[in-house]
């Protein structure tokens, strides 16, 4: 800060608005006689806060600045004025300023309505007043809190609007307050669920292509607003949210939120200018030789290495934190938070930044650990105390189970990735996720049918593992029996399937949306069940990896020998006087050898299938 201040130069009545400024957040905040209003633009020749009521626009230059801090005092306003801010400037190089385009606040927490694509959105010069939802100032909330820090035992992935939208017996299907109905509480205990992970709640807009193809975005991961919850998935906004968070965590349910912090909706060069390529292009994205960066396939990327975006990201965690009592994070396309000019680096600005933070640090962190940039593929590269997404767990016991994959690699996945990881529960296990085939897809279809996208079946994984006509039991009692955190993908408990289509982001209607009404709960009551069992042996979910205590046994009996190829293997975990047995095997008629027991002791099965079973050594 210049230093005197130059108070001489402060306009009568402005005083107290710049001394607040110097602590007040960033965003519209309430004040005494008005809102304080602060927004972040280096390179921006002016900016002004535009207020909409029934008389229409009214448009307030932010002439005071503090660096990159465009900030004023607007007397008379208060909570549930609609605005939004315009930037003009360059257009030229990096810079993409445009006075006739209405920008969102990066710090909304509340919007007027939900982001609809329209060609006026792209083009330079067009006033898009009408068609930007207007952030709505918020007045004082109550503070929630998280429960008290704990790893997740099973996490369950679900996307708000698919999960409900076709349940018969919710009052308020596809929003986030359907999640607190008793029928789906229920649902969710009776699986044994601990851990929910929802896809993104923040407000985003569909991809321009879409629009022609008459196709909607159905996941979430191209945000417009990193604090706004969508008015399409939360009508209440974050009380919604909070009430829905207390409801699961009053029996024992923790909540995490999937966040998208590396790139926006605004896509590439010719995309729309809707927040943050409007307020400053050239300090928000990553940039090289002129042209926008592209780490995320999505157009751009954002520059987390410079500190504005990194607190714009710290910022929002906050905020939903505090505001709605969530336990943790899963970050896409993690990568892109610790990359810099120099690429990926654990000690990055804002992975820094959340270890440090009294809040967030605690919180269960998930990393993506992937992006498509350079060097992107990262697993195992995040912090310790991080949990990451292990696709190689996916490939390798989905290729065990096909019969092309090795016990060597499937050995390595049960005992919790050992090769990857300082410690089993860094390692989310899955075998199936919102990107990629459904568990039922995948030992249905041999390749993918994304046809429906319209990008004629050139998106998606070309080369995911798939086991055509396989044992959907064997893959998922191999991912509650393995040591590390299962992860499953909601449906995949009672057989969804959509049809192939191993990309389905496009896909907002039945190829998504859960068939309550046809779900195969046998195969519901059996995923129940393996969680039961998993909870009953805590040795299976001990966070340490298997040594002495573990022996792996071959087809014939005896320790296995790693040097030779075999479909079949058996693991015998010993822990005070307890012993379990795991026998797995992939051969057409498989059999499982006869366990010697100790003196006074026998082997019972708990659980089998012709390709699996469980069994504890119990006391005659």
């Amino acid at each position: 800060l210049p230093w005197p201040l130059p108070w001489e130069k402060v306009a009568e009545g402005r005083m107290r608005a710049l001394a607040a400024s110097l602590a007040a957040p960033l965003g519209v905040t309430i004040a005494r006689g008005g809102v304080n209003v602060a927004v972040v633009s280096r390179h921006a020749a002016q900016v002004f806060f535009c207020v909409f009521d029934h008389e229409g626009e009214h448009r307030f230059p932010l002439t005071q600045r503090l660096g990159d801090v465009r900030f004023g005092f607007v007397a008379g306003l208060g909570v549930g004025a609609r605005y939004g801010f315009r930037a003009e400037g360059p257009w030229d190089g990096a810079h993409r300023f445009d006075g006739a385009k209405l920008l969102l606040d990066p710090y909304a927490t509340a919007l007027d309505g939900a982001f609809a694509h329209d060609p006026q959105l792209l083009r330079r010069g067009v006033d898009t007043a009408d068609l930007v939802p207007k952030a709505v100032i918020s007045g004082p909330y109550e503070q929630a809190s998280p429960l008290p820090p704990k790893p997740p035992g099973f996490i369950y992935e679900l996307q708000v609007k698919s999960f409900t939208k076709l349940h018969p017996n919710v009052r308020q299907p596809g929003t986030v307050a359907a999640l607190a109905e008793p029928v789906i509480i229920e649902h969710l205990l009776k699986l044994g669920v601990d851990t929910i992970e929802l896809m993104p709640l923040a407000a985003w807009i569909d991809e321009r292509h879409l629009h022609a193809l008459g196709l909607r975005n159905a996941w979430g991961y191209n945000p417009v607003s990193f604090m706004a919850p969508d008015p399409r998935l939360a009508p209440g906004g974050f009380a919604e949210i909070a009430q829905t968070v207390a409801a699961l965590h009053a029996v024992g349910i923790r909540v995490i939120l999937d966040v998208v912090f590396n790139h926006t909706g605004e896509s590439d060069e010719g995309g729309a200018t809707l927040s943050l390529r409007g307020l400053d292009n050239a300090l928000y994205f990553a940039h090289e030789h002129g042209d926008l960066v592209n780490h995320t396939g999505c157009g751009n990327t954002l520059a987390l290495d410079r500190a504005p975006v990194m607190r714009l990201a710290m910022d929002a965690m906050r905020t939903w934190v505090n505001r709605t009592g969530i336990d943790g994070f899963r970050f896409d396309l993690a990568p892109v938070m610790g990359r810099g000019p120099q690429g990926f680096s654990v000690d990055a600005p804002l992975l820094a930044a959340i270890s440090q933070d009294p809040l967030l640090s605690p919180l269960i962190l998930i990393a993506e650990p992937w992006d498509v940039g350079p060097g992107g593929y990262q697993l195992g590269a995040f912090p310790q105390h991080w949990h990451e997404w292990n696709d190689r767990y996916r490939d390798d016991v989905r290729r065990f189970w096909r019969g092309d994959g090795s016990v060597n690699a499937l050995a390595t996945r049960l005992g919790g990735s050992s090769d990857v990881f300082q410690r089993p529960a860094s390692s989310i296990n899955f075998l199936s996720a919102h990107d990629g085939f459904p568990l039922r897809d995948a030992v249905t279809y041999a390749a993918k049918n994304n046809h429906a996208n319209g990008e004629h079946n050139r998106d998606g994984n070309s080369h995911e593992p798939t086991w055509v006509g396989g044992d959907i039991r064997a893959l998922l009692a191999t991912l509650f029996f393995s040591q590390g955190i299962p992860m499953l993908t909601a449906g995949d408990e009672f057989g969804r399937s959509q049809g192939g289509n191993n990309n389905a982001y496009a896909q907002d209607n039945a190829t998504t949306w859960l068939d309550w009404e046809n779900a195969d709960y046998e195969l519901a009551d059996f995923v129940a069940s393996l969680a039961a069992l998993r909870k009953a042996h805590p040795i299976l979910s001990r966070d340490v990896f298997l040594s002495g205590e573990a022996s792996w046994i071959g087809a014939d009996g005896k320790p296995v020998d790693w040097s030779r190829p075999s479909r079949t293997l058996g693991l015998v975990i010993a822990e005070a006087d307890n012993r379990i047995a795991i026998w797995m095997s992939a051969e057409k008629t498989p059999a499982s050898p006869a366990l010697t027991p100790r003196p006074g002791y026998q082997w019972i099965q708990q659980l089998g299938t012709p390709f699996f079973s469980f069994s504890v050594e119990r006391r005659t």
